[in-house]
């Protein structure tokens, strides 16, 4: 019998080795990585038959990029993807994101080994998917890409303290994407694009209305900026190159000429007001 090779990845030592312990004890070859950029490396330069990984690390990037990256580089491999029960939303879009199946934590690692040859031998033969372009996969992923933006808005103390449920602090982000795409179908060129964005306009007006700042604001940008770049980077398997650098740089405006047109009619909606 062959010794299948097994990627795990997770940032808990104790239950990184009691996961190790027990494939190995079932005669798995098992290779660790305890971070995102380790674990990359290892499924660009080596052959697996298991990822398993855990969906939030400490560093850059998280287990989503792990996914996509062995979806699309290793399409045979069996994916599993640890998570809390806190983040059932999350693992439902690693789902979508062709993981085979979420471990909820705390689970028996006793069973681990039995899970990965049950549905191993279960799993049809897949095929390595076409290139996309960058508009595509934006497309696509537009609802995950604004559920990662909320994510990270959770944590910024800076932009709570105007407490909006999800919806109404998240509004006009469909919008924005859509632009975004547009842009990049039509392949206009980055000097000379002066387009009114009908989205950022009122996107201006309805953070003045809720109690922004217009520095609030650019971090709100920023962090849709760095979404939509992790969005990518969980697609590098299965991204156009050829014409993924003038996009990204296509997107970068597109960003940048949304805020700007949100920070001007935030600022005239401040100058109504005090004129009033």
């Amino acid at each position: 019998m062959i010794q299948m090779r097994v990627l795990l990845v997770d940032d808990n030592d104790v239950l990184h080795q009691l996961m190790q312990k027990t494939l190995e004890d079932k005669d798995f070859e098992v290779i660790s990585a305890a971070n995102v950029t380790d674990a990359l490396a290892l499924i660009v330069t080596q052959s697996f038959d298991v990822l398993v990984t855990d969906l939030h690390m400490p560093g850059p990037g998280d287990g989503f990029s792990l996914v996509t990256a062995m979806r699309h580089s290793q399409p045979e491999a069996l994916i599993l993807v640890l998570s809390s029960f806190a983040d059932v939303e999350e693992s439902m879009a690693a789902i979508v994101l062709q993981a085979d199946e979420i471990l909820v934590k705390p689970f028996e690692t006793e069973k681990l080994a039995e899970l990965i040859c049950r549905r191993t031998q279960e799993r049809k033969p897949s095929t390595k998917p076409t290139s996309e372009a960058v508009a595509s996969i934006l497309e696509r992923d537009a609802k995950i890409t604004i559920e990662r933006w909320l994510s990270r808005v959770r944590r910024k103390e800076e932009l709570t303290c105007v407490a909006l449920d999800d919806q109404d602090r998240s509004r006009y982000l469909l919008d924005f994407m859509a632009d975004i795409v547009e842009r990049l179908r039509d392949g206009r060129d980055i000097e000379g694009d002066d387009r009114t964005s009908a989205a950022a306009v009122a996107h201006g007006q309805l953070r003045f209305n809720q109690g922004y700042t217009a520095p609030m604001i650019v971090q709100e940008s920023r962090i849709l900026q760095v979404s939509i770049f992790e969005t990518i980077q969980r697609n590098l398997g299965s991204v156009d190159f050829g014409h993924v650098l003038p996009d990204i740089m296509l997107i970068a405006d597109e960003v940048d000429s949304q805020l700007t047109q949100s920070i001007d009619s935030f600022l005239k909606a401040a100058e109504v007001v005090a004129a009033a």
